[in-house]
C-alpha cells in the first residue's frame, strides 16, 4: 500500500498522541458515569439512636443525616398529644357609655320616651353564653397518664379533651397550674400502657443545635418541623420568670403546650410563643423550669416560691453612671416592701443586687428566678453595692405572697363602675403628667358607685384601701381582695392636690 510523502506505514509519533487523547476521553466519560449512577458519600459515623438500630449521621458538622429526623419523629411522635377544650364564655352585660346623660336628665328620659326604650340606649344588654373551643398540645410524662401543656391552653376550660397518635380521645382534668411560667399540668385515664417521652437537661441545649418540634398547629394533627436553637435566655415580657428557648422550629397557633426535642429524642421545651409578624421565631419555656415545679403540681395544684420583698428594675448604662457604677449589672432596688424578708435584713431603695446565695446576678431578670426557687426559710447571703461599695447581708428567704386573682378589665368595669389604665412613658407624656407609673383613671360608668363617690375620669390612683399603687397589677390586685359591700377607700390625685374617695363595692 503507498501511502501520500513516500511513506509506507503510520507514523508512530502522532499515532501515540491520539492514543494518549483517546485514553483521557474514556477515562473522563469513566468517570462522569460513575459519578452520576455511584454518587460519592461521604464518610460518616454511626450513631446510635434512643436504643434502636444505628442511623448514619453525616461526619460533616454542617449536615445531619435526614434518616435521623425519620426515626426521631417515628419513635417521639406517641408520646405527643393533641387537646381540645370547651370554655363557656358570657357575652353582652352592662353597657359604658362615655356621653350617658346625668342622673336627673336620665329619669326625665326615662319617664318621657319608656323604660324599654331608655334601656335600650342607656341600659344593660342581655348577657348571653357561647362555647368556645380552642386547640393545644402537650406530652405525656409518665405511664399514670400526667401531662405537660401550657396553662393557657386549659385554663378555664370546661372540658379538656386529649387525643393520642392512635386517635383514641380521653377525658383530662387538671391537676395543677401555674400562670407565672405558663405551666399546667393534666392527667388522663388509660388502662393500657402510655407512650411516655424523655425529658431531658435543657441547661445543656447549645446555640445552633437541632431541634424537633412536633404539635398541633392549626388543628392539623402531630406535626413535625425541624430547626434549630436561635437563642437561649429570651425576655418576651410574658411574665416574671421569662427565660425562653428561641428558635425557627416552625411554631404555630395550636402548638402551645407541645415538646422541642433535641436530636438524642429527649424534651428540652415546651412551645409557647411565637412572634406573629415574624417568621421562624418561636419561644419554648426550658424543660427545667417545669422539672422543677412539677412535684408541687401534683402534690398541691399550685407552686410555692420564695420571696424576699423588694421592686427591681433594669440596670441601664445611665442608671448605673448616675450611681457610680462602672458596669449596668445587677438588679436596682426600686423599692422595700415594709416588713419583708430585704427590709429586716436592712435592704435599701438604691442597693444593687450583684449576688444572692453564691449566684452572680448580671442581669435584673436574673433575680426573680434564682429567689422564686429558692426554699422558704432557707438562710441566705446577699451582695448588694450600696454607694458603689460591695456590702454583705444575711437573710431568711419568705414566701412569694402570691396577688389575688386580678380581675378582667370588663369584669373590674362591671363591678366598681369605672375603667383604669396603665400610665405608660407615652401616656405620661401625652397628658403631660409627672408619674409615669400606676393606673388613670379613663372612664367612669353614669350612676354607678364611683361616680356617686366622685371618681373621675382622669384621677389618678395613688391608693386603694391604704396599698400603694404603683402599677396597674397593684390595682388589680387590690380591688381583687375587696368583698361584697365592703368600702374602698381610693387616694387619687386630681390636678395637684390629693383627696379621699370612698364608696362600697356592688360586686
Amino acid at each position: 500500500m503507498a501511502f501520500e510523502n513516500g511513506r509506507t506505514g503510520p507514523n508512530p509519533q502522532r499515532f501515540g498522541m491520539i492514543s494518549l487523547v483517546m485514553v483521557a476521553l474514556a477515562g473522563l466519560v469513566a468517570g462522569l458515569l460513575t459519578a452520576f449512577f455511584f454518587p460519592t458519600r461521604s464518610m460518616s459515623s454511626q450513631v446510635e439512636f434512643m436504643g434502636t438500630k444505628k442511623v448514619s449521621v453525616a461526619a460533616s458538622p454542617s449536615s445531619i443525616s435526614p434518616q435521623l429526623f425519620v426515626e426521631l419523629a417515628r419513635r417521639v411522635k406517641p408520646g405527643v398529644v393533641n387537646i381540645s377544650t370547651k370554655k363557656v364564655v358570657k357575652g353582652g352585660g352592662r353597657v359604658f357609655r362615655q356621653f350617658s346623660p346625668p342622673s336627673r336628665e336620665r329619669d326625665l328620659f326615662r319617664d318621657f320616651f319608656g323604660e324599654e326604650f331608655f334601656n335600650r340606649f342607656f341600659g344593660e344588654t342581655p348577657q348571653r353564653e357561647f362555647v368556645q373551643r380552642s386547640l393545644g398540645s402537650g406530652f405525656i410524662i409518665d405511664k399514670d397518664g400526667y401531662i405537660i401543656t401550657n396553662n393557657h391552653v386549659i385554663e378555664g376550660a370546661s372540658e379538656i379533651r386529649v387525643r393520642l397518635s392512635t386517635e383514641k380521645e380521653f377525658d383530662a382534668e387538671i391537676i395543677g397550674r401555674d400562670p407565672k411560667t405558663d405551666l399546667a399540668l393534666i392527667k388522663i385515664k388509660s388502662w393500657n400502657n402510655l407512650p411516655v417521652v424523655k425529658l431531658g437537661d435543657s441547661d445543656k441545649v447549645e446555640i445552633g443545635e437541632w431541634v424537633m418540634a412536633i404539635g398541633n398547629p392549626f388543628g392539623l394533627s402531630h406535626t413535625v418541623t425541624v430547626g434549630i436553637v436561635s437563642a437561649k435566655g429570651r425576655v418576651i415580657g410574658s411574665g416574671p420568670y421569662d427565660d425562653f428557648i428561641q428558635t425557627d422550629a416552625s411554631i404555630n397557633p395550636g402548638n402551645s403546650g407541645g415538646p422541642l426535642f433535641n436530636i438524642n429524642g429527649e424534651v428540652v421545651g415546651i412551645n409557647t410563643a411565637i412572634v406573629a409578624t415574624g417568621q421562624g421565631i418561636g419561644f419554648a419555656i426550658p424543660i427545667n423550669v417545669a422539672r422543677e415545679i412539677i412535684p408541687q403540681l401534683k402534690k398541691k395544684g399550685k407552686v410555692t416560691r420564695g420571696g424576699i420583698g423588694v421592686y427591681v428594675q433594669k440596670m441601664t448604662p445611665e442608671l448605673a453612671k448616675s450611681f457610680g457604677l462602672e458596669k449596668g449589672e445587677g438588679a436596682l432596688v426600686a423599692d422595700v416592701i415594709a416588713g419583708g424578708a430585704a427590709e429586716t435584713a436592712g435592704v435599701r431603695r438604691g442597693d444593687v443586687i450583684i449576688r444572692f446565695d453564691g449566684k452572680e446576678i448580671h442581669e435584673m431578670n436574673e433575680l426573680p428566678r434564682i429567689v422564686a426557687a429558692t426554699p422558704v426559710g432557707k438562710d441566705v447571703e446577699m451582695e448588694v453595692l450600696r454607694d458603689g461599695k460591695p456590702l454583705k447581708l444575711k437573710l431568711k428567704v419568705g414566701e412569694l405572697k402570691e396577688e389575688g386573682p386580678a380581675p378582667t378589665e370588663e369584669k373590674a368595669e362591671v363591678e366598681m363602675g369605672m375603667s383604669v389604665q396603665e400610665i405608660t412613658p407615652e401616656l405620661a407624656r401625652q397628658l403631660r403628667l409627672k408619674e409615669t407609673g400606676g393606673g388613670i383613671v379613663s372612664k367612669v360608668e353614669s350612676g354607678s358607685p364611683a361616680d356617686e363617690a366622685g371618681v373621675q375620669r382622669g384621677d389618678i390612683i395613688q391608693e386603694v384601701n391604704g396599698q400603694a399603687i404603683r402599677r396597674l397589677s397593684d390595682y388589680q390586685a387590690a380591688i381583687g381582695k375587696v368583698k361584697k359591700d365592703e368600702v374602698i377607700r381610693l387616694l387619687v390625685k386630681r390636678g395637684e392636690r390629693n383627696i379621699f374617695l370612698a364608696f362600697r363595692s356592688n360586686r
